[in-house]
């Protein structure tokens, strides 16, 4: 499906997504219907690739996160959306060269390096690079992820309903995670690790039924590949069948950052409702921009770019039109 041979400096599209996930897919579909020029460039490492199955997604709630990403590869291709399986080195933001030096009434351009050499030219970019999640260093954790030890209750806490659970307490969210965790179990720990609750916070998890396990976490304990419960530092192991935690999320935003976009106080780039970033004719969708989508959300974002992004190059064509309609000397039409 993807390919990289014959790729050249004269490759000019109207958009390049960089991203196969659900956002820049879902661009790309939204902009090749619109009969528009677009390569999709992806380095295969989706984040939800530890994932059996996804949920929350209306009509492919169950489907293997790769199976969803297949389909839509399919999809674009048939609307002629180029696929290239690559790592996008940079991007270089490129203004137009007028009679009188760099001009913007072109609108802005984009030289799109590929790792290798490469180079894709483009009108317009779309970023959905996505983010990882960074892990607490806790011995057994990182095997067991995706698996059961998971992040998102909504996401996954159906499948370990009525089940032992446990909730990592390694970062400020874990207490809000554990009094949601409850609706989907009556057996609920917060394993407070690091943390300290305040008073108010014991007090709202006592009355949720939620109980609070002291102790500095050693490891997470796995036998036949499953994991069987966590183990505190004076040796006691308590039991637990699945456990959340709450992952620091980490934005692939390199590409961005070369691009100077805007960033808000906490290092996000920041957009507008279409992913619109600070710079002309760039947009960042998906979880490169919000931590908080999931597939479907970051489905939806792909498709509102798409559509800001399609009437920006059809307002700077109707521009040009009338440039040239104006210079060929041609009567109004009455």
């Amino acid at each position: 499906m993807g390919e990289t041979a014959g790729i050249g400096k004269s490759e000019r599209y109207d958009a390049v997504v960089v991203g196969a996930g659900a956002a820049g897919l879902n661009a790309a579909l939204v902009l090749g219907r619109a009969r528009r020029r677009v390569a999709v460039v992806d380095a295969g490492e989706p984040r939800n690739a530890p994932a059996a199955h996804m949920h929350g997604y209306l009509s492919r709630d169950g489907l293997p996160p790769a199976a969803l990403l297949a389909v839509g590869r399919e999809e674009v291709a048939r609307y002629g959306v180029d696929l290239i399986d690559a790592r996008v080195e940079h991007i270089e933001h490129i203004r137009p060269e007028g009679p009188d030096g760099p001009s913007e009434s072109d609108g802005p351009g984009f030289a799109v390096h590929l790792a290798g050499g490469p180079v894709l030219h483009a009108r317009r970019v779309v970023v959905a690079t996505g983010l990882r999640d960074g892990l607490p260093e806790l011995p057994g954790l990182v095997e067991r992820w995706g698996r059961d030890v998971l992040h998102c209750p909504y996401c996954h806490a159906w499948e370990v309903r009525d089940r032992p659970l446990g909730v990592l307490g390694t970062g400020p969210g874990a207490v809000d995670q554990a009094l949601l965790l409850r609706q989907w179990s009556a057996d609920v720990v917060l394993l407070a690790h690091t943390l300290r609750p305040t008073d108010a916070e014991r007090e709202r998890l006592a009355a949720r039924g939620v109980r609070v396990v002291e102790g500095r976490i050693v490891r997470l304990v796995s036998e036949d590949g499953r994991l069987r419960g966590v183990e505190l530092a004076d040796g006691l192991v308590v039991p637990r069948e699945a456990v959340f935690v709450f992952p620091q999320p980490v934005p692939r935003d390199a590409l961005l950052f070369g691009l100077d976009c805007a960033r808000d106080d906490n290092g996000w780039v920041t957009t507008d409702r279409t992913g619109r970033t600070s710079l002309p004719g760039v947009w960042a969708v998906g979880n490169v921009a919000d931590p908080r989508a999931q597939v479907v959300t970051a489905a939806g974002a792909g498709a509102a770019a798409a559509f800001a992004l399609d009437h920006d190059l059809v307002a700077e064509e109707v521009d040009r039109a009338v440039r040239r309609y104006r210079a060929s000397g041609a009567a109004l039409p009455a």
